[in-house]
């Protein structure tokens, strides 16, 4: 009887499965969760986990398509944790739970990066109940999916940046109680400005000059309105928001919140794990095309790129002082793990930890940061572009979060205007673009720019057309290899 190599391939998978291992007296046959084995923050604690079996981990949770025996879903509990009436649809586009995976909208042009606009979220939509089939701006804020690629590296200049402004402020306040008047500082971080401050001798702040940051003056890399402090809080929202994932860090141990019948969802040590994926991801590089008419291209581009001003808000490089990142982050509000809460924080470095390519070493400690953003909020709408200005729910509040008593003034929403400063280190891979994913090219993007960024906008379309392809060609070589 002849024998086919399908046969045989067979026979070896089975005898590979027969050997023992170290965990076959916890073999679940049939049904079972996406994530069998939890990471334990102890053994990332006392490191008996190398980086690389840390980032492996993360990188399972990140890519895990959850199910319900993993605990996905979230039948009495919204987004933001708060109860809700069950017996709601247990997948929904606008208020969630809408995705099994994480990697299921970061996927362009690779696991982490950004999405399609089929990925887009309904941000807020996740806070309501009963939940909303509308998927209007009265009810959320739609987004598109962002990369992750080279978050370590903006979480940390975020920290660098907000540790500057708080020392500015508290500066201020030493300065004011000795002399017993107001006084006044101006807020400048990696030279970019975000006004001034002004401290009372009581201590009060009068944020009424800060701009482009929360009154708190901690940097919020992330979400698109600068609203989340690090990957570690995005990662304890996102898991509750799009799949019904709660954490134990954020809901506590042996609670079931969301009455789906699962306690104790994710560990500390699973948030670490995915957190440290994240923050190692691959930065975005310049990749210098071949055919020597594009190149020439490129490096015109970009010389164009900064003429026209693109450069002071999209600002080419920022400068580290340190490489090393580490976990929890400092800022991280109530509910994420805090820096406290640990024995010492898990330390990486980014210029030799993890996936390359990596940050470029600067001097002895710090490193090179190529993301063209200035993480600072601009308004870009003005009477004749207001593209940018579609949203009407606010994101949270300018307060940020500090006490609404350290502040002379009440807080305000964060205006539903303002949006962080792209980061352009990936724009050949992150399209479509907009912060809704509904512009197809750059050139549609950056006609839009009103507002603030109105002077830069008319520079580039009153150039030459060659000029203009030439910007183009240069945002081009900026990939996710």
């Amino acid at each position: 009887m002849r024998e086919y190599p399908t046969n045989r391939l067979w026979c070896v998978a089975i005898a590979v499965a027969l050997v023992p291992s170290a965990e076959a007296d916890d073999v679940t046959i049939g049904e079972r969760p996406a994530i069998e084995h939890h990471v334990d923050q102890a053994d990332i604690d006392a490191r008996r986990l190398r980086f690389d079996q840390i980032f492996s981990l993360g990188e399972t949770l990140f890519t895990a398509r959850f199910n319900s025996l993993d605990g996905e879903g979230r039948p009495a509990s919204t987004g933001a944790g708060t109860s809700r009436q069950p017996g709601q649809p247990a997948f929904i586009r606008t208020s969630a739970p809408d995705s099994n995976a994480c990697a299921g909208c970061h996927n362009l042009p690779h696991v982490g990066g950004a999405g399609d606009f089929v990925a887009n979220v309904f941000v807020l939509a996740q806070t309501l109940d009963p939940v909303t089939f509308s998927v209007g701006p009265e009810s959320s804020d739609e987004r598109n999916t962002l990369g992750m690629n080279g978050s370590g590296a903006i979480e940390l200049l975020a920290r660098e940046m907000s540790a500057a402004l708080i020392e500015t402020r508290e500066r201020a306040k030493s300065l004011a109680a000795k002399t017993g008047s107001p006084t006044r500082l101006l807020l400048t971080a990696n030279g970019v400005r975000f006004g001034a401050v002004t401290v009372l001798p009581d201590g009060r702040v009068d944020p009424s000059e800060i701009v482009g940051v929360d009154w708190d003056l901690v940097v919020k890399p992330f979400h698109q309105k600068g609203a989340v402090v690090s990957l570690r809080e995005f990662t304890n929202n996102a898991m509750n928001h799009h799949h019904g994932m709660q954490s134990v860090e954020r809901f506590g141990a042996g609670t079931d919140p969301d009455q789906d019948g699962v306690t104790n969802e994710l560990t500390v040590g699973d948030i670490t794990a995915t957190t440290l994926y994240q923050a190692a991801l691959p930065i975005p590089v310049q990749r210098l095309p071949r055919q020597p008419e594009r190149l020439a291209a490129v490096f015109e581009g970009r010389k164009v790129f900064n003429a026209v001003g693109c450069s002071s808000c999209h600002i080419p490089q920022m400068v580290l002082r340190s490489r090393i990142f580490t976990e929890p982050n400092p800022y991280n509000p109530v509910g994420n793990l805090r820096p406290a809460d640990v024995a010492a924080p898990y330390a990486l470095d980014l210029t030799r930890d993890g996936p390359r390519p990596q940050l470029e070493p600067w001097g002895r400690d710090g490193a090179i940061v190529r993301a063209f953003t200035d993480l600072k909020r601009h308004d870009l709408c003005d009477a004749d572009y207001d593209f940018f200005c579609n949203e009407r729910v606010p994101q949270g509040s300018l307060r940020g979060n500090a006490p609404a008593t350290d502040f002379t003034i009440a807080a305000p929403p964060r205006p539903t205007s303002q949006f962080l400063t792209r980061k352009l280190w990936d724009a050949g891979s992150s399209d479509p673009y907009g912060h809704r994913g509904d512009l197809t090219t750059m050139t549609e993007a950056i006609n839009y720019h009103g507002g603030e960024a109105r002077a830069s906008r008319d520079a580039f379309f009153d150039l030459e057309q060659e000029q203009r392809d030439a910007v183009i060609e240069f945002l081009k070589s900026l990939q996710v290899l």
